[in-house]
């Protein structure tokens, strides 16, 4: 891909133009190639445990596969950021990355729920795990540069309903991802599992999800624009050229970082370990402590019957983050953003608290209510908070490094969680979604201490323009 020399913002450039704002069409398509990475992410997420399991996989050894996601985006984030700021060909700065990404992202869907009809010599849970490599590095290739083109394109004043759009969207295509697998089974696809251990409405919930996957980031390619470089250094500031110096840059961006990132990542640590519990145990967690299994039961129709009702849970977490993202950004700007993050994280861990005292399946939903609130609150408010405090020339960059504190909770639940559960809690997953609940309600005690310099900005405008 075509770059432009790495640089960064000169000191002391004049006033910088004010970028106009954009239609909520103009701000919908691009942000629409979310919709179906979110649509791959949620039949990734409900499922990926019970096709590893039905591969062979113990519960304890789930987190270890799992553990390849955050791998991966640690490492290929920050690089797609930092390359994605210097990259302007004929597709554009971000959009060379959303279709690549788009492309191996939907192979990998179709792969994985045949690995074990490839297998050969290679065991069939090999293959899978090579696969879940392979999504998870493909969706982050599509995703990181989205939040980064958020920023590019929106002021200040309109990047809450920026990523409150995104947030929609995502919720739009998880929903829908989650759901299908029960969808098609009840249209007569069978739950039973096949010859390669995989049920056919799963492997067709795949086949579907890598088509939308790559329908809606052609969409966001072909609708939305990037502003060139020299139109971009107006409204971001005039750059400077420097050494390019790739990987050592990124180190030293890294130890660069604006105090409001590190803040937030002790928010997100507590946030995103949460999440990564729920995503790897929760089948497993309801299989057992509400279906009552025991035993080698991976094979039984009753657990997937289980991973079904965890794949509708879900589906109902994304529905209420899709509703809640329309109006994260009445309620940020009456409350502030810092508070509404607050709460909705505390939403989150009741709702994964109560999950140990259901005993009938449908409760689940009522459970996922709290969790859709916290999720679509995640998915967009640090990211508001953030972009306010990063400097010109930096927002790729910077949203890439900002992944490090997403992947690195994860990387440590995924060395830890499955440990933790077969020896500390005897067997029982439940245990691990209670705590996440509880690390749910200490993000939410983090977040009142981080210093948001873009909310702050935004007060100083107003009491300029007041007193003009």
């Amino acid at each position: 891909m075509a770059s432009t020399p790495a640089h960064k913002p000169v000191s002391g450039d004049s006033k910088l133009d004010p970028k106009p704002k954009l239609s909520i069409w103009q701000i919908f398509t691009m942000s629409f190639g979310f919709f179906g990475i979110q649509f791959g992410f949620a039949l990734q997420n409900g499922n990926t445990s019970r096709i590893l399991r039905s591969f062979g996989a113990d519960v304890d050894q789930l987190p270890m596969f799992w553990i390849v996601a955050p791998l991966v985006g640690m490492i290929v984030q920050p690089l797609i950021g930092h390359y994605s700021d210097r990259t302007w060909n004929r597709l554009g700065r971000r959009k060379p990355y959303f279709l690549t990404g788009a492309l191996l992202s939907s192979a990998a869907l179709v792969f994985l729920p045949n690995s074990g009809s490839l297998a050969g010599l290679i065991p069939a849970l090999w293959i899978g795990a090579g696969m879940v490599m392979v999504m998870d590095a493909s969706f982050n290739i599509a995703m990181e540069p989205f939040r980064a083109l958020v920023a590019d394109n929106l002021p200040d004043q309109q990047r809450t309903l920026g990523f409150s759009i995104q947030t929609f969207l995502i919720g739009l295509g998880a929903v829908i991802g989650s759901y299908l697998p029960g969808v098609l089974a009840d249209r007569g696809f069978s739950m039973e599992p096949g010859k390669n251990g995989v049920a056919d409405n799963i492997k067709y919930s795949f086949y579907i999800g890598a088509a939308v996957f790559v329908t809606a980031i052609l969409i966001t390619v072909l609708f939305s624009k990037e502003y060139p470089p020299g139109q971009y250094e107006k409204y971001h500031g005039k750059p400077e050229p420097s050494e390019h110096q790739g990987i050592s840059e990124i180190a030293k961006d890294f130890k660069k970082m604006p105090r409001t990132m590190k803040q937030l990542g002790l928010v997100q640590f507590f946030s995103w370990f949460a999440l990564f519990s729920m995503w790897v145990f929760t089948t497993d967690a309801v299989a057992t402590h509400v279906y009552g299994l025991s035993g080698d039961y991976t094979k039984s129709i009753a657990y997937n019957e289980a991973g079904n009702k965890v794949s509708e849970a879900f589906g109902v977490y994304n529905f209420i983050a899709m509703l809640y993202a329309l109006c994260l950004p009445f309620i940020a700007k009456a409350i502030g953003r810092k508070l509404t993050h607050a709460i909705s994280l505390i939403a989150g861990g009741i709702g994964l608290i109560s999950i140990f005292f259901i005993k009938d399946p449908a409760m689940l939903k009522i459970s996922m209510i709290g969790v859709g609130l916290a999720w679509a609150s995640i998915l967009a408010m640090p990211y508001v908070i953030l972009s306010g405090s990063i400097p010109a020339g930096k927002l790729g960059i910077y949203m890439g490094i900002f992944n490090f504190f997403i992947t690195l909770p994860q990387i440590v639940n995924g060395l830890f969680g499955g440990w933790i559960v077969k020896h500390i809690y005897s067997g029982e997953p439940v245990y691990a979604i209670v705590l996440a609940g509880f690390f749910m309600i200490c993000a939410a005690i983090s977040v009142l201490f981080v210093y948001d310099a873009g909310a702050i900005r935004i007060k100083e405008e107003k009491i300029s323009t007041v007193t003009a």
